[in-house]
């Protein structure tokens, strides 16, 4: 679970730094490796809480 955490924070933290980026250089391929970034970060991180709840009620259900 820390490794999930960290990976978070990580990937936060190249977001944000990425579209800092594009405010000083305004070169758009920053901004759309953030949005990339974020759009996986985001599908991962549903599949872990999918993961959990179905953790939860395989558990509940035994």
């Amino acid at each position: 679970m820390w490794l999930l955490r960290l990976l978070a924070v990580l990937t936060l933290l190249v977001v944000i730094v990425g579209v800092a980026a594009y405010l000083l250089t305004r070169n758009p391929w920053y901004l759309q490796l953030s949005y990339r970034l974020f759009r996986y970060a985001l599908v991962v991180a549903l599949l872990a809480f999918a993961l959990l709840i179905l953790e939860r009620v395989a558990a509940i259900a035994l």
